[in-house]
Order: structure tokens, then C-alpha cells, then sequence
């Protein structure tokens, strides 16, 4: 008697020409999905120094009568579309990471978690983005899209140590030990780094750029927040400079020695900028800077605090 194995369906058909390992198209995702995040902070950043802000006009429209922008609207309709398709190149970046991650839902549950906590965070992302339109480039939901992309750019650093086996529950490298100061340290520092984003934030909505030149304000003193921005950026700066002390004392070597010496130059980068941009009138270009480096600097102080937690410690 002949016995008829039974056909495949196209689910499993898919599902058996996915990875069941990590893989380099999952590693190279990750990057992809870390370098787009910090590139759409760059765009938004665009967006609202070019004062393009409402260049699209509606939502999800960019007009009333196009889903995309028509030339005559110029070249502020050009920045601001092009800073909305960005959101579905991440979508599709982060739906293939679901996909390519399927086998290793259950066994890999760190990073699918991760990979959808990033694809659910982009349609919330648009939708925040087409109420910033709608109620007419209102400071504090300019604010919170930009907190909810830096959100973003933890989760995607997150999610490269992971898949490279850096940190999480499948790590496949020996991190150097480190002393148990340095956990709690780097997360105080991750920390403020995420204080002085939020703080800044505060800063730009009662700053000149608002994005568009009938935009309102928040009304609050922009050089007195200012200064209440700069604080929590000594604390970070004492922080790692600490860490780094700490590190070259001991002779520690390894990914953690070089995540350390990112962050610095991160900050002191970013307080270079900021001071600069203070004392010559807040330029443009400066501004747009100063955002895609806070990008790094979350980054930066996430990767620190990551490699830090999953160190064996002395």
C-alpha cells in the first residue's frame, strides 16, 4: 500500500527557506534599521530647519488632492515627502527583519521582540507625524515624533549587539570583566543622555526654528532652558570621563574600553556643537547637526550601558 505524504502549505514552504540561525541578511538588517533611524532624525531635523514643516499640507495626503507632492509646491514639498517615504523604507527594513527572524520567534525571543517594537513604533511614528501637521506644527507633538524616533535608535542599537552576539541571551563573545561600578554608572549616564534629549526638545520648541514661519512656540524662556539643557550634559561628561579613568587604570581592553571611548567623543562633540551653536545665534545648520549627533549619543551611551550590563564584572 503507498502512503501519500502529504503536500507542504506555502506557510511552511516559506518558513523552510528561513534562517534558523542569526545570519549575516538579520545582522545587515539591524544595521540598516539602526543607520535609517539616525538618517530620518537627519530628515526631520531638514524638515523643520528648512521651515518645510508644512510643506505637505495634510495627512495622510500631502494635499488635498495628491498623495504626493506636486512641483508646484517646490522645494519644501520635495523635503517634506521625501522625510514621510523614509518611514516606509524603515517599515519595509523592519518587516523583513519579522520575516527573516520567523524560525527564531520562540528561541530568539530578545531580538523578535525588538524587531517588533520597531516595526509597531513606525506607524505610531506616522500617525504622530501627520497630527504635528494637522495641528499646525504644534511644539510639543514636534517634540514627542522626535522622542518616540530616539526610542527608536535605542531599540535598533539594541538589536545590532544582539544580532552580532555582543549582549543578549545568545551571546557568542567573551566580554573583558569590568569593575560592578560600571553598570549602574553607564546606566546613570544613559540616563541623562535621555534627560538632555527630552530637555532639548523643551529647547527647540522655544527656539526660532519652528518649522514653519506661522508655527507657534511653547512659550517658555528659551536661554533658561537652555541652561537647564546643559546640565545633565556635565553629568554625562563627568560620567564617562570617569568610566574612562576607570578603564585606563585598570588596563581594561575590549569592546567595552572602545564603547567608552564613543561616547566621549560623542559628547564632547555634541558640546562643542551646542556651545557653538549657542554664542553664534543658533544656526541652521548647527541645529541639524546637533540632532544627528544626539542620535550617536543615545546610541553610544546604549551600547555603553548594554556592554556594561552583560560584562562579567571584577
Amino acid at each position: 500500500m503507498t502512503i501519500i505524504s502529504p503536500q507542504p502549505t506555502l506557510g511552511q514552504k516559506i518558513s523552510s527557506r528561513l534562517p534558523r540561525e542569526v545570519n549575516t541578511t538579520v545582522r545587515r538588517l539591524s544595521v540598516l534599521s539602526l543607520i535609517g533611524q539616525t538618517v530620518l532624525i537627519g530628515t526631520g531635523g531638514a524638515v523643520r530647519l528648512t521651515s518645510s514643516g508644512l510643506g505637505c499640507p495634510t495627512w495622510p495626503r500631502c494635499t488635498d488632492g495628491s498623495l504626493v507632492n506636486t512641483p508646484e509646491m517646490g522645494i519644501h514639498g520635495v523635503i517634506e515627502f521625501g522625510n514621510r517615504t523614509l518611514t516606509f523604507v524603515l517599515a519595509l527594513i523592519a518587516g523583513l527583519m519579522l520575516v527573516y527572524l520567523w524560525n527564531l520567534r520562540k528561541e530568539r525571543k530578545d531580538l523578535f521582540l525588538l524587531a517588533v517594537g520597531l516595526l509597531a513604533s513606525i506607524p505610531a511614528q506616522a500617525i504622530i507625524g501627520g497630527i504635528t501637521v494637522l495641528t499646525g506644527l504644534n511644539p510639543w507633538i514636534v517634540g514627542l515624533h522626535f522622542l518616540v524616533s530616539m526610542a527608536l535608535v535605542v531599540f535598533a542599537t539594541l538589536l545590532v549587539n544582539r544580532t552580532y552576539g555582543r549582549t543578549g541571551q545568545a551571546m557568542n563573545r567573551r566580554l573583558t570583566a569590568v569593575p560592578a561600578v560600571m553598570a549602574p554608572l553607564m546606566r546613570v549616564v544613559a540616563g541623562f543622555s535621555a534627560l538632555a534629549v527630552i530637555l532639548g526638545v523643551v529647547v527647540t520648541g522655544a527656539g526660532p526654528h519652528a518649522g514653519d514661519a506661522n508655527a507657534p512656540r511653547n512659550g517658555l524662556d528659551w536661554d533658561l532652558v537652555s541652561h537647564f539643557h546643559a546640565v545633565p550634559a556635565y553629568v554625562i561628561t563627568a560620567g564617562t570621563l570617569f568610566a574612562l579613568y576607570v578603564v585606563l587604570r585598570r588596563g581594561i581592553r575590549g569592546e567595552f574600553r572602545t564603547s567608552v571611548l564613543m561616547l566621549l567623543v560623542v559628547t564632547v562633540l555634541q558640546a562643542v556643537i551646542g556651545f557653538t551653536q549657542y554664542f553664534n545665534g543658533i544656526p541652521a545648520l548647527l541645529v541639524g547637526i546637533h540632532m544627528v549627533c544626539a542620535a550617536l549619543l543615545m546610541a553610544a551611551a546604549t551600547n555603553a550601558a548594554d556592554l556594561a550590563r552583560h560584562s562579567p564584572k571584577s
